[in-house]
């Protein structure tokens, strides 16, 4: 109770300003819970599916690597589905790595998504705090120039406590809104990393040349189908 006392006292004495900073603080804070479950999701997903996958592209096995991701709505395995899709069509390594690139534009606007709101925020309260300083030193002096001298102190005092109280409550907004902007951006961008070093290794497993089983046996009949084609043409 004496912790509750404590911060009705303090919105209390704090005037009519310190409700709006709390209520953009709390906004700031459920964005920026929302986005701390959503990375930290992702980040899970992403290297529980490169576990899975990462074998299989190594060893070329690039079917059974498609089946696998097209299970699965992680961001690494939508950047994977437009990489392995592709290699049925392209003709260039250049082709597939368009491809990834065009995927990786649709996840990272996914990923920083209401992120930069919380900056915003952190900005908003903490004008909003110097208003309500503002207010209350306005409040003071005038509380000096206008009141009988029994009154000044009391009154000076009131209003001093308004714009000390809202410095503070703004300051304290803003410095948890921007940590947690600069954690958000921080976990984002590691995030992006490991997607961008995710496409490089598949670009170099294509570049192995490695195949399933199939695709190496395919590969075998060609230039026995490619010599059965030049004797039929000599005997002709």
């Amino acid at each position: 109770m004496h912790a509750l006392d404590i911060i009705l006292n303090f919105f209390r004495e704090g005037g009519m300003f310190l409700s709006p900073i709390a209520l953009v603080w709390v906004v700031g804070l459920v964005i920026a819970l929302e986005r701390f479950g959503f990375v930290v999701r992702v980040g899970a997903g992403n290297r529980k599916m490169w576990s899975q996958i990462q074998p299989l592209l190594e060893g070329g096995r690039f079917k059974e690597a498609l089946q696998a991701v097209s299970n699965s709505d992680t961001a690494l395995a939508h950047i994977m589905r437009y990489g392995i899709t592709r290699i049925q069509t392209a003709r260039r390594r250049d082709d597939i790595e368009k491809a990834l690139e065009e995927s990786l534009v649709e996840v990272i606007p996914r990923l920083e998504k209401r992120t930069h709101y919380i900056a915003s925020l952190a900005n908003i309260v903490m004008l909003m705090g110097l208003f309500g300083t503002v207010i209350g030193l306005i409040g003071a002096f005038a509380a000096v120039a206008q009141a009988n001298p029994a009154e000044k102190a009391s009154l000076l005092a009131a209003s001093i406590s308004v714009a000390m109280n809202n410095t503070a409550l703004g300051l304290i907004a803003a410095i948890t809104l921007l940590l947690s902007h600069l954690y958000l951006e921080t976990k984002t961008t590691e995030i992006v990393d490991s997607l961008e070093v995710a496409s490089v290794k598949f670009l170099n497993a294509l570049n192995e040349k490695k195949m399933d089983p199939e695709s190496q046996q395919e590969a075998a009949r060609s230039p026995a189908r490619a010599m059965e084609a030049g004797v039929r043409g000599a005997r002709a």
